[in-house]
């Protein structure tokens, strides 16, 4: 197995044994150098290696390919890096709105508008500080080269919390031209089953931040328009289902009961009334794992893997996996492939297990290979490529 700090005891071990421990830092040491291949796997369905290619990032926590194959990713601390030609550069954020970047909460999530090639807009999540507390929020700004201008807050979800967690706040945009969002329930359960919050809720947007025409709650007295599904915990993942057209989530549960959710509109899937998980100090929550009006996952872990960013997989590069779900995990720190079989899940394996860290998102590239982000101190950039 290999840990990214290894290659700093290669290191030491080759200062102090000489010569004699040249054959131990050759394997070690590779990460040392970028785009080199830090170990070779066999999985069910293919082989691959494992290749960084880009570290020295402080908590990333999403990314996004552009059209001309540039790879924008968010640090947690306010910072947004692009990768091109192999190399981490800086794109200033002058202006961006005042961050609340404690505990879970910074510069979360991004991705580019549909129609980016011709308007430029990027949207970004985020933690916005509030007078009191924080919230998760929705930015846009236009892209030219490195340059961002004209960014400007177009939603701030309504929550009633002070703590510094459950923010959700993935991004993504459907085959229409709308754009789902994420919002966790900020600590604050119940406010999951509340209509007049958006904690613990997946919102469908326009593209300037407005009500989505056709959501479920439109007109519902004291139910708030943005709103597409309640009964959520922290969903920290969001992928479109090429197949379908669905959005499909995944969500921390406490004590086990992570889950994968196909989102539907107006559906309750649950959350606190009904969960797999336990409470952290013992104890059972809510009234069980099933009610009538309440909906299953398709997928849950139980013990908790903890997981965050998903994608479909859609390319050539690695034919046996084409529509499997992926999904990072940061407690168990792995990959996790899943056949999906007319909306259900039907097999899993886990990849790269306990070998780069906390895996906090995943995306398919424009050359059908699958990226990595951990988050860390010291995060990386890593790929997956055929054998």
């Amino acid at each position: 197995m290999y840990f990214p700090k290894l290659r700093y005891l290669a290191i030491l071990v080759i200062l102090i044994q000489g010569c004699s421990a040249l054959s131990l830092s050759g394997a070690l040491s590779r990460a040392a150098n970028a785009n080199e291949i830090i170990g070779q796997f066999e999985s069910e369905k293919a082989n691959f290696d494992l290749i960084l290619l880009a570290d020295d990032l402080d908590h990333p926590w999403g990314m996004t390919f552009l059209p001309d194959e540039r790879l924008l990713i968010t640090e947690r601390d306010g910072k947004l890096k692009v990768f091109a030609k192999g190399k981490l550069r800086e794109i200033p954020l002058t202006g961006f709105p005042e961050l609340h970047a404690k505990g879970q909460g910074g510069l979360l999530d991004i991705t580019p508008h549909p129609d980016f090639a011709t308007n430029g807009f990027i949207y970004f999540t985020y933690s916005h500080a509030l007078s009191r507390g924080s919230t998760t929020a929705l930015a846009r700004a236009k892209l030219q080269g490195d340059l961002l201008s004209g960014i400007e807050t177009l939603f701030i979800a309504k929550t009633q919390s002070t703590t510094s967690h459950h923010y959700g706040s993935r991004i993504r945009f459907d085959t229409h031209g709308f754009l789902f969002m994420t919002v966790g329930d900020r600590g604050q359960r119940h406010s999951a089953q509340r209509l007049d919050l958006h904690a613990g809720k997946v919102l469908r947007l326009t593209d300037d931040g407005q009500p989505a025409k056709g959501n479920p709650f439109i007109g519902t007295p004291d139910a708030l328009p943005e709103i597409y599904s309640y009964g959520h915990r922290n969903p920290q993942g969001l992928s479109l289902n090429p197949s379908t057209g669905d959005m499909w989530v995944s969500e921390h549960g406490p004590r086990g009961g992570d889950e994968i959710n196909l989102i539907k509109p107006g559906v309750n899937y649950g959350w606190p009334i009904i969960t797999y998980g336990k409470e952290y100090i013992g104890g059972s929550i809510g009234a069980g794992t099933h009610h009538p009006d309440m909906a299953q996952p398709l997928h849950q872990w139980t013990p908790s893997i903890a997981p965050s960013g998903i994608t479909f997989y859609t390319g050539k590069a690695f034919p046996n996996w084409q529509g499997d779900l992926f999904t990072t995990a940061l407690k168990y720190e792995l990959l996790v492939r899943q056949e999906v079989k007319n909306n259900r899940i039907v097999h899993e394996e886990r990849l790269v297990e306990e070998e780069v860290g906390r895996i906090r998102a995943v995306t398919q590239g424009p050359d059908d290979l699958l990226y990595l982000l951990t988050d860390e101190n010291d995060g990386a950039l890593y790929r997956l490529r055929p054998k």
